[in-house]
């Protein structure tokens, strides 16, 4: 019975000893569980199509439409957050699955010297009149997750691209009047991302890119007069697209492969 232990416990005492032998040199990046976190530049575009009712009901007699076809509205800021998830090295090829969370990121603001008279009352002759002459909107965050798929350019870099959904919410601020916003959409990137072996052999730097498509969404009911028309309905709607560049530091911890 003594002997059967013993050789139970060499035999676990050699699959440890195996296990720390394959990965004495640290993971790959981005194989195995893995987290991190980055600060980057968050830009994009915004194009909208605005429609003000001229309250006949006609469409083709006096209805006023704002369309922006070409370049659209410039966003631009500074974001931060972190991220997690978990890959394979296979060969020189690799796989995995990645989400991300980020604070902040691109930002506008519309200002005019021609202030608009945006009344909220049924009729012309009540309510509350509010003068729009700025416009503000602000990405409070971002986030979103897919699959990767990469290759190791060597054992110590790793060029992946990869595909996905993500989601944001911004808020907008007009004349007296504020409100929350979300959008989501597929998004697509690729990233860099080189071992510190120096440092630690499971740390890696990681440069990416992201690009992010918000489709198209309906924005209505902002008011119902427009520069003293009475009974005007306006009707907007939003397109945009962001892009990032992020910088990140990012640390490999564990492979179920180890516990095999």
């Amino acid at each position: 019975m003594k002997k059967i232990k013993l050789i139970i416990a060499m035999v676990a005492m050699l699959g440890l000893v195996s296990s720390s032998a394959a990965y004495a040199d640290g993971f790959a990046p981005g194989e195995g569980l893995y987290i991190g976190a980055f600060v980057g530049h968050s830009g994009g575009h915004v194009q909208a199509k605005v429609v003000a009712d001229n309250g006949t009901g006609d469409s083709n007699t006096g209805d006023t439409t704002v369309d922006i076809e070409d370049g659209g509205i410039g966003l631009a800021g500074i974001e931060g957050g972190g991220y997690a998830g978990y890959g394979y090295k296979m060969g020189d090829f690799y796989a995995g699955f990645e989400w991300d969370y980020a604070a902040g990121g691109g930002q506008f603001e519309i200002t005019s010297s021609a202030a608009l008279r945006i009344q909220s009352g049924a009729d012309a002759t009540a309510g509350t009149d509010d003068v729009l002459s700025k416009v503000t909107a602000e990405t409070k965050f971002t986030t979103g997750g897919g699959g990767r798929i990469g290759y190791y350019l060597n054992p110590d870099t790793l060029l992946s691209v990869r595909g996905g959904i993500a989601a944001s919410k911004f808020d907008v601020t007009w004349a007296n009047s504020s409100e929350s916003y979300y959008a989501g959409g597929p998004r697509i990137g690729a990233s860099l991302e080189s071992r510190v072996a120096a440092l630690d052999p499971n740390l890696s730097l990681r440069l990416s890119w992201d690009y992010t498509d918000y489709l198209t969404s309906p924005v209505s009911g902002i008011g119902s007069e427009i520069s003293g028309s009475n009974g005007n309905k306006i009707d907007s709607e939003v397109t945009g697209a962001t892009y990032q560049a992020r910088f990140g530091l990012q640390y490999s911890f564990f492979d179920v492969n180890s516990l095999f």
